[in-house]
């Protein structure tokens, strides 16, 4: 088949096109869940700046976790649900490259923003006379910064990578959004090269953070079980267990994605398992971290208090 550069046509996002009957209750439940993450993430991050008793590292990154989780849902899902809800499912090709940019951008800053919070968490339990040295305000700043950079720079290397690879035949993309695996599948050429790069950053990305965070959470379970106080053990599990939840619910789904090897299946339950990582992770994560948090209880209390004295 002849190559094709398709920079000045489109793509066509195939979704869930397999299953029809299920198109409008996906349309309605996703919906559902994209509001859900909207507003739980939207009241996180602004009662974190209303309240000065958040204005603590733990709820700065908390605050930027949100905003990651806004930006990333917002990246994929509309026109997720724009093309369940109408019969058209195109996408243009800048259209497609942004998408795939911001995706890997955003999805790649949470991988190092999760083990920027369990340092957090591990400072704060491990070393608690050294907190307000080791986690000043500037630091905390440099940290985030250094989150979203790294993101950002990584996928404009990753996604060029991807766009240079010649495109051939049809444009139908397996996927409902624009990713590397499925856009890989389109081309005719030799991509074990980018296949291999794939592979490369998603361990950087993906099992080294993990690493990370698990030896940062051993050493908190180490000093956790050494103390005598009961309040402070639960304090302890109660604060670190969001975070693993959270962890557990981003990490996991990504390797099932990126790293198993492919088999006949695996891309319509890579659909399913990145519909939930993009669309149910980051419903909950507000949920997660805010049902049972006494600081998130007191700031809400002081602010309607507040608002019934104005």
């Amino acid at each position: 088949m002849k190559e094709k550069n398709a920079s000045s046509g489109y793509f066509v996002l195939l979704g869930f096109s397999n299953w029809p009957h299920l198109e409008l209750v996906l349309f309605v439940v996703i919906l559902m869940f994209y509001v859900m993450t909207l507003i739980g993430n939207l009241f996180i991050i602004f009662l974190s700046y209303l309240d000065s008793h958040l204005h603590t590292p733990m709820y700065f990154f908390l605050s930027n976790l949100s905003f990651l989780d806004l930006c990333y849902t917002t990246s994929s899902i509309p026109q997720l649900l724009i093309n369940l809800w109408g019969p058209e499912k195109t996408i243009s090709y800048a259209g497609c490259m942004i998408q795939l940019y911001f995706v890997l951008a955003l999805g790649t800053a949470e991988c190092v923003l999760l083990v920027v919070m369990s340092y957090d968490r591990y400072v704060a339990v491990c070393r608690p006379l050294h907190y307000t040295v080791l986690m000043h305000p500037r630091f905390c700043h440099l940290l985030a910064v250094a989150c979203w950079v790294s993101g950002f720079t990584t996928s404009a290397l990753h996604s060029s990578f991807t766009f240079w690879v010649p495109l051939c035949g049809h444009r139908q993309v397996d996927h409902f959004f624009c990713e590397v695996p499925a856009l890989l599948r389109l081309s005719c050429v030799d991509t074990r090269t980018n296949e291999l790069t794939l592979m490369v950053m998603s361990s950087i990305f993906v099992i080294i953070p993990l690493i990370l965070i698990l030896s940062s959470y051993g050493a908190i379970a180490q000093t956790a079980l050494r103390m005598q106080s009961t309040t402070g053990l639960q304090k302890v599990f109660g604060t670190c267990g969001a975070h693993l939840m959270v962890v557990s619910l981003f990490f996991i789904p990504i390797m099932c994605i990126y790293l198993q090897p492919p088999s006949g299946n695996s891309q319509d339950q890579g659909k399913f398992i990145a519909l939930f990582y993009t669309v149910v992770t980051p419903s909950l994560n507000p949920l997660i971290y805010t049902l049972r948090n006494k600081h998130i209880k007191g700031a809400v209390k002081r602010l309607m208090g507040w608002g019934r004295e104005m």
